[in-house]
């Protein structure tokens, strides 16, 4: 299995058969997951340290779930609690755990580059579970894992991402990874939630959702990120949903058996319709969750795995 990565901040840095050996593992834990025992030792004897900055619901449980089926130690830090509430530097709380000697720390911030800062700073493996506006990593993992079992391939599909690019890591994460798999990108959405410089992105850009869902095959809706927002970016979520939220009228424009994403927490009747967000049929939304832990899984296992290696070489380097 080809895997040569001592963290996962991005998937900028991942090449597409370490893309690949990712997804074919995790779906082993789709099986395992799907069984009445859901338990594997592949992390028995580690510690995991989830830091969540940000709030989170389904990633941080996601995490937590994933690591526990793994056989792990796992720790949810209260951030609320911590000494970070008392003025420590991210970096004096990354060095006073890591005198703890965890193995995996999965790190979520509101500041990009905060958690590959971390990385630095430890010895164990870091995931990073999103920062700032920069990379959400598992999360285009898991989407594209959610793709390929849906549709059968990853490669040489129409992919409309659509709302709110400009503030949203899990576009770039996404943008990245359908990229290297050689798909055809689609970004819709207002220009004023376009980021600078979006033409340089080698995708197609839109203004226009009836033209940029024409024959897609994957259409992901974002969430309107209104705490990342300082201005007007929208005139009213009424507007934004009659331009650009996704129903049954606009999804027609894309092809009949396309699916319908959105990574959650929705905004139902903001970004996508409530009726099609249920759907069976075309919407894979509860897939993803599935797909999540799954993911982390498999990622979490193959860090471990360079991690246990890297430890035997330099143990055998002490030794001789």
């Amino acid at each position: 299995m080809t895997f040569r990565a001592r963290h996962l901040l991005g998937i900028e840095h991942l090449a597409p058969d370490e893309i690949v050996t990712l997804l074919d593992l995790a779906d082993t834990y789709v099986d395992l997951n799907r069984r009445t025992i859901k338990r594997t030792d592949a992390l028995a004897g580690m510690t995991q340290i989830n830091m969540f900055f940000e709030a989170s619901t389904r990633t941080q449980s996601s995490f937590e779930i994933a690591g526990k089926r793994l056989g792990a130690d796992v720790m949810n830090m209260s951030v609320a609690q911590s000494s970070v509430k008392k003025g420590e530097t991210l970096i004096d709380t990354a060095l006073t755990l890591n005198a703890m000697h965890p193995d995996l720390l999965v790190v979520r911030h509101q500041n990009s580059g905060a958690v590959a800062l971390l990385a630095q700073k430890v010895n164990c493996a870091v995931l990073n579970a999103g920062d700032g506006k920069h990379e959400h990593p598992t999360q285009a993992l898991l989407d594209a894992l959610t793709i390929r079992r849906r549709k059968g391939r990853l490669q040489r599909l129409t992919v409309a991402i659509c709302g709110d690019i400009a503030h949203s890591r899990v576009a770039r994460s996404n943008l990245l990874l359908l990229g290297k798999m050689e798909n055809r990108i689609r970004l819709i959405g207002p220009p004023t939630l376009m980021p600078s410089g979006v033409a340089e992105f080698g995708c197609e850009v839109y203004d226009d959702m009836k033209a940029g869902l024409a024959g897609a095959d994957v259409v992901m809706m974002l969430r309107l990120q209104k705490e990342r927002m300082d201005g007007g970016f929208i005139p009213s979520e009424r507007e934004y949903f009659y331009r650009y939220g996704l129903d049954a009228e606009k999804l027609a424009y894309a092809k009949d058996d396309a699916i319908v994403m959105h990574p959650g927490p929705m905004n139902r009747g903001v970004e996508i319709d409530g009726t099609l967000a249920d759907d069976i049929n075309r919407s894979v939304i509860q897939e993803q969750v599935e797909m999540g832990v799954a993911v982390r899984m498999a990622a979490m296992d193959l860090l471990a795995r360079n991690l246990k290696a890297e430890r035997g070489r330099q143990a055998a380097g002490v030794m001789v």
